[in-house]
């Protein structure tokens, strides 16, 4: 799968390999020799990928594995024809009246059909990528906020479940035109293959000229509920990414990467899809679930050996999972470094890959930035914990903010403040114009609602997220380092630390662990364990739970609201159990509220009518310390 060429196909003034970093001054240099406009040789990502698959027509641009089976042949798409198929796709949205402006949505699983859709709607409109695990009503409200004129998706013969969201919804999305299905037609929509096969496949029949400026995708980010956040991307954000990666070493042409993330994430169809595709890479597809079916981790080391990528990036819960993993003899010896982000790798985690001779590129960048922002050097000095530098021609500060959000000014070194970027990969603005108000710092510098200080060696160190700061009495509490203890226990498989209500101190830190397989959690034992290595007292958690599965976003990061919760409800039940209910059933809930974003609902059942005021009375007692509000109801 070797390529005749090395050259950095999207970069006009590099021939062959890419520059070698090895002192900050190496990347002022290559800065200074040409501003990023004038490197760039491709406009737009449909530019980007035709530069990739001219590399060599004939390579693999997808292998689908259908059960993430290192001895299963692939469904493979060589460069050329996926290119080609992305051009028809481009067509077929263009003949269903789609232009630049106009979104055609999807709601995919890893199909190599996806990837298709992906691409070719860039090359005609507008992509907007949407996760189908979503509930209908948040489908409905990202699909209609992004104003859909087609939407793909798979037919019931694929996910008869995903299909009846569909069809509940799509009465609800007024600019839609046009429904189209892989997997054969049904009512109502057409078979998305077959519309294909009848588009010429040498041309875009618009004849569009795409602009780097002229707006590619909308990805959906933040919170699940109220108006959705829509990110919008440029052809040249997009661009960007898949540029700088190869300069990385990330992106190699012919060269498998092992793909398991989502499309409808900037991981999936950025830092991994577009970067491999328009560098001439390969892009081995891990089952239509990805990293989230077992057998692709249950794998990994096997699948190495088999399509022998040379960099193993994946999202800190996986590269956990895969060290766990046996390698049992697998030639793993293609593998030059592993790299992750989307949250913060451990250093356990990162000492288990350096055992196994691989240094670690820890990434950071977010869904406004087009993904990775800030990254290790692979020939730069590099220190765990440390997301690295920004990528070239890209900026990072860190900045104080006041209590109102605004600009007051830059930190010092060693500083912590909020986290700050600017350059090419940073977005305009969302769609809805309501979240722009505290988007940036100062115009073109996004604020990445992170915590974080820069080193005196320009390094930038990520100490948090600000709602991830649990404030006990005051004193701010950094959850990473305790959840870094907690992962270099011979028990823990995954940690995370989260605040819970206290009337008294406000917040107290409490955590929650996933046992590794075959062990159990000794919450006395391992809190010994913290208690011998926390120099800060505060820190301590005063409760350890045992959680088994970890509850995880659809690309595999710790979903801490979900702990959150279920420390709210906790902590409220614990305050409530000595009550006197004179009989009355007592259930707790926490739910979302309009005016205070969350609320704690108390229900009684089967109290006497003459008790309830008394009772009532003694529940407000007892929980009106606490910051967040209640509510007690009767069933």
């Amino acid at each position: 799968m070797s390529a005749p060429a090395t050259t950095h196909v999207l970069d006009r003034l590099i021939g062959t390999q890419p520059p070698v970093f090895a002192t900050p001054a190496d990347i002022a240099a290559f800065e200074r020799q040409a501003p990023w406009p004038e490197r760039v040789a491709a406009a737009s990502t449909y530019e980007a990928l035709r530069l990739g698959a001219a590399i060599d027509p004939q390579a693999p641009a997808i292998q689908f594995l259908r059960a993430a089976d290192p001895d299963e042949v692939p469904t493979t798409l060589s460069h050329a024809q996926f290119f080609a198929r992305v051009t028809q796709a481009a067509n077929a949205f263009h003949a269903l009246g789609v232009g630049p402006g106009q979104v055609v949505s999807f709601l995919l699983p890893l199909l190599p059909q996806a990837f298709v859709a992906l691409y070719g709607a860039q090359a005609a409109g507008i992509a907007n990528p949407v996760n189908p695990l979503l509930s209908a009503a948040q489908l409905a409200e990202i699909l209609r906020a992004a104003g859909t004129r087609v939407l793909v998706t798979v037919g019931p013969s694929v996910d008869a479940e995903l299909w009846a969201k569909v069809a509940s919804i799509r009465a609800q999305l007024p600019s839609l035109q046009a429904v189209l299905v892989v997997g054969g037609a049904e009512p109502g929509a057409a078979d998305l293959d077959a519309l294909l096969d009848a588009q010429p496949a040498d041309r875009l029949v618009s004849g569009r000229s795409i602009s780097a400026e002229d707006i590619a995708g909308y990805f959906h980010t933040g919170g699940t509920t109220g108006t959705p956040k829509l990110v919008r991307h440029t052809h040249a954000n997009q661009v960007y990414q898949a540029w700088a990666l190869r300069l990385m070493g990330i992106a190699e042409p012919g060269r498998a990467l092992l793909f398991g993330l989502p499309l409808f994430h900037v991981g999936g169809s950025l830092t991994q899809g577009l970067s491999a595709l328009a560098n001439g890479g390969s892009l081995v597809v891990l089952t239509a679930a990805g990293w989230r079916d077992p057998r692709a981790v249950r794998n990994v080391w096997r699948l190495v050996q088999r399509y022998r990528p040379a960099v193993f990036g994946a999202v800190p819960t996986v590269l956990a999972a895969a060290l766990q993993v046996p390698r049992d003899g697998a030639d793993v010896s293609s593998l030059r470094r592993a790299s992750g982000g989307g949250a913060a790798i451990p250093v356990a985690v990162t000492s288990g890959y350096e055992a196994m001779g691989l240094p670690v590129l820890e990434v950071y960048g977010m869904t406004e930035t087009a993904s990775v922002h800030c990254m290790g050097y692979p020939d730069l000095p590099r220190h765990a914990g440390s997301v690295g530098r920004p990528l070239p021609h890209s900026r990072v500060r860190v900045v104080r903010l006041d209590a109102d959000g605004r600009f007051v000014g830059d930190c010092a070194p060693g500083e912590i403040g909020v986290v700050a970027m600017a350059g090419p990969g940073v977005f305009s603005g969302y769609l809805s114009e309501s979240h722009n108000r505290q988007a940036f710092v100062e115009p073109g510098w996004v604020n990445s609602g992170d915590l974080g200080r820069l080193d005196a060696d320009g390094q930038l160190w990520i100490t948090g997220r600000a709602k991830d700061v649990i404030i006990r009495g005051g004193h701010n509490i950094d959850p990473q380092p305790i959840e870094e203890l907690l992962y270099q226990h011979p028990s823990v498989a995954l940690a995370a630390v989260v605040g819970q209500p206290d009337g008294y101190a406000g917040e107290l830190p409490v955590a929650y662990v996933q046992p590794r397989p075959g062990h159990t959690v000794d919450a006395a034992a391992l809190t010994g364990f913290l208690r011998e290595r926390t120099p800060e007292r505060a820190a301590v958690p005063v409760a350890i739970h045992a959680v088994d599965p970890m509850p995880q976003t659809a690309v595999g990061k710790i979903f801490k609201p979900a702990l959150r919760v279920d420390a709210m409800r906790r902590a409220t039940e614990a305050l409530l159990a000595d009550l006197p209910l004179q009989g009355a059933l007592l259930a707790v809930q926490v739910l979302p509220h309009p005016a205070h974003g969350q609320v704690l609902q108390v229900t009684l059942q089967g109290a006497p009518a003459d008790a309830r005021a008394a009772l009532a009375a003694a529940i407000d007692l007892r929980l009106d310390p606490l910051t967040l509000r209640h509510e007690v109801l009767w069933a």
